[in-house]
């Protein structure tokens, strides 16, 4: 997990994933009082950055895999369908019950076979596990993959090459954060090829395992599955491998409530003319309303995805009016 790696993995993804555009609009910057730029990783293949992190990890798999299998609410789930597809291969797709009935169907379409599991319940990595070995695939992990997180980090790439473009030396990047691989694989880019630029994790206020992490030095788990709004980055701990990055690269987290979630989103499609789901625009929740926290100079935020039911969409829109 290093620089060469992500080179490795941009290779790998040239001519597959989308150079997604850095976006701006004065109407936010007024808004946060400072500039605000938006990597818009929404407009990804599957709706989200983690179809970069699925061809990453599928593409370096060995000859002769059987299939793969991968436990996720529904980004990683349709990233790993539709790059297991691209390469032949059938995918096994482990997802929760509440997971929002878009991204289910979607990874269906994709051709991916659907197991449904309680997370109040059941492990999530326990059944991952054991279907591998049963049905002999191989697993692709959410996060904590070196392949998956290297090509997580090709985002990073194109941030650090698009600032350049625009002039920008040094910013706050800021990263939606769940379990780590977009923003250990985004800090390990940065500090290669725009070591301006700091990375600081976002995550929703009763999923804030990671920023809680980063105060303790040591891994600290949620007591309770959140049922924010922001289901993407909901995940019970940050990684084992994701957080040793975390730890050398990141500045302190930051969290955000669901009801800044859901007026970014209608910001985001107001200003931006993008559809970004909850988890997606923590970021830009942050850098909107985070006020002194964030400090001066400019942000730059992951929209990290935008898969999101019309329902809630529709609801977001609303607080246009509020």
């Amino acid at each position: 997990m290093d620089i060469d790696s992500i080179e490795a993995a941009a290779t790998r993804l040239a001519g597959r994933a989308r150079r997604t555009p850095l976006l701006s609009s004065p109407f936010l910057d007024e808004l946060a009082g400072r500039q605000v730029f938006v990597k818009a990783e929404c407009l990804q293949h599957t709706g989200s950055f983690k179809y970069r992190g699925a061809w990453s990890a599928i593409s370096a798999l060995p000859d002769g895999t059987r299939g793969v299998i991968a436990f996720s609410s529904g980004n990683h789930a349709q990233g790993v369908a539709l790059a297991a597809r691209q390469h032949g291969l059938p995918a096994l797709i482990v997802m929760p019950s509440d997971a929002p009935a878009l991204k289910r169907a979607n990874t269906a379409a994709l051709g991916a076979e659907v197991i449904l599991y309680d997370r109040a319940t059941e492990d999530r990595d326990a059944i991952g596990e054991q279907l591998a070995q049963e049905r002999g695939l191989a697993l692709i992990r959410p996060f904590d993959d070196p392949q998956v997180i290297a090509g997580q980090g090709t985002c990073g790439l194109e941030i650090a090459e698009q600032a350049a473009e625009a002039g920008i030396e040094t910013a706050t990047v800021l990263t939606c954060c769940g379990g780590g691989g977009l923003t250990a694989g985004v800090a390990l880019a940065l500090e290669a090829r725009a070591p301006g630029l700091r990375v600081r994790p976002v995550e929703p206020e009763d999923s804030d395992d990671v920023a809680r992490s980063l105060v303790a030095g040591e891994i600290l788990r949620n007591d309770f599955q959140s049922r924010s709004v922001c289901d993407a980055i909901v995940t019970p701990a940050v990684g084992n491998l994701t957080f040793p990055i975390l730890q050398r690269l990141c500045g302190p987290g930051l969290t955000v409530a669901d009801e800044a979630c859901l007026r970014a989103m209608a910001l985001a499609f107001l200003r931006l003319k993008i559809v970004v789901e909850p988890g997606g625009v923590a970021a830009l929740a942050a850098a909107l309303f985070g006020g002194e926290e964030l400090g001066d100079g400019p942000v730059i935020c992951t929209a990290s995805g935008g898969n999101v039911d019309p329902a809630v969409f529709a609801r977001a829109l609303e607080t246009l009016s509020a």
